[in-house]
C-alpha cells in the first residue's frame, strides 16, 4: 500500500537508484565531499587567471592599463547570467517534480548570483568612467543587468519572507522562471539596440577578437568564478538542508553538525 512516506521518497528521488542523490539526506554528504575539490580548483584557476590577466596580458593600445578591469568584469557578468539560468532551472524542476532539494539549490545559488551581478555593475562603472567619461548611463545592457540584480534580490526577499519552505520555493520558482526572460535581453541588447557597449569579444562561432594571453586570462578568471560558485552553492545548500531537516532523524543522529 502506498503511503505518504513512499510518495515523498519518490518525489525526492529516493525511490529510484538513478536519482538517489536528489534526496537532501543523500546529497548532504556528497556536497561535503565535493566542496574541497572545487575550492582547490577555484584557488588554482584564480591564481593563474589573475597572474595572466595583470602581469602577462599586454597593455591595450587604446585604453592602457585601465582595461584590465574587464578580466573581473566579464567573468562576473557571465556568471551573473549563467547562475540565474541555473537557479531558474532548479526552481522549475522543484515546481514541476515537487522535489525538496531543487528549491534548496535555487535558494543556495541566488546570493552568489546577486553578488556577481553587483560586481559586474560595479566593475562596469570602474571601466566606464575612463572609457565613456561617466560612471553610469541608462545603456540597454547596464539597465537590463541592473534589473537582473533586482530579480535576484526579489527572489531572495520573497523566499525568506514566507515561513513555509515549500510555499516559499513555489513562489520563488514562479519569479525565477518569469525573470529568466531578462537573460537573453542582457546578452542580445548590444545587437538589438544602439548601446555604448561593444559587441562580444568572445564567441562560440568565431575566433576571439583579442590577444591570446588576454583571452586566456579571461577564461581562467571565468573558470575560477565558476568553481567558486559551485563551492558557495554547495556550502550554502548544506546549511539550508540542516535548517530545513533539523527535525529529521538523520540530522539528529549527526548531532546537527555539518
Amino acid at each position: 500500500m502506498t503511503n505518504a512516506y513512499t510518495l515523498a521518497a519518490h518525489a525526492d528521488g529516493r525511490g529510484n537508484p538513478m536519482f538517489r542523490f536528489a534526496a537532501p539526506q543523500a546529497f548532504f554528504p556528497l556536497a561535503g565531499k565535493m566542496i574541497p575539490w572545487f575550492a582547490m580548483l577555484a584557488a588554482v584557476f584564480a591564481a593563474a587567471g589573475l597572474y595572466v590577466s595583470f602581469f602577462v596580458a599586454p597593455t591595450d593600445f587604446q585604453q592602457g592599463e585601465s582595461y584590465r578591469v574587464i578580466f573581473i568584469h566579464v567573468a562576473a557578468a557571465w556568471m551573473s547570467m549563467f547562475l540565474y539560468v541555473v537557479m531558474a532551472i532548479w526552481a522549475a524542476i522543484g515546481l514541476v517534480l515537487n522535489t525538496r532539494l531543487s528549491g534548496m539549490m535555487a535558494s543556495a545559488i541566488a546570493p552568489t548570483g546577486a553578488m556577481f551581478t553587483f560586481v559586474a555593475l560595479w566593475t562596469g562603472a570602474l571601466w566606464g568612467k575612463p572609457t565613456w567619461g561617466t560612471w553610469w548611463v541608462w545603456d540597454a545592457r547596464l539597465t537590463s543587468e541592473l534589473i537582473l540584480l533586482f530579480l535576484y534580490l526579489g527572489f531572495i526577499a520573497l523566499t525568506t519572507a514566507i515561513d513555509d519552505p515549500r510555499r516559499a520555493d513555489r513562489a520563488g520558482a514562479v519569479l525565477a522562471i518569469v525573470g529568466v526572460i531578462n537573460v537573453p535581453i542582457i546578452y542580445f541588447s548590444v545587437k538589438w539596440w544602439n548601446t555604448l557597449h561593444q559587441g562580444a569579444s568572445v564567441s562560440l562561432t568565431k575566433a576571439p577578437s583579442m590577444a591570446a594571453t588576454m583571452f586566456a586570462g579571461m577564461i581562467l578568471v571565468a573558470l575560477a568564478a565558476w568553481m567558486y560558485s559551485i563551492v558557495t552553492a554547495l556550502w550554502r545548500v548544506r546549511s539550508i538542508i540542516l535548517e530545513r531537516e533539523r527535525n529529521a532523524l538523520w540530522v539528529r543522529e549527526r548531532g546537527g553538525e555539518a
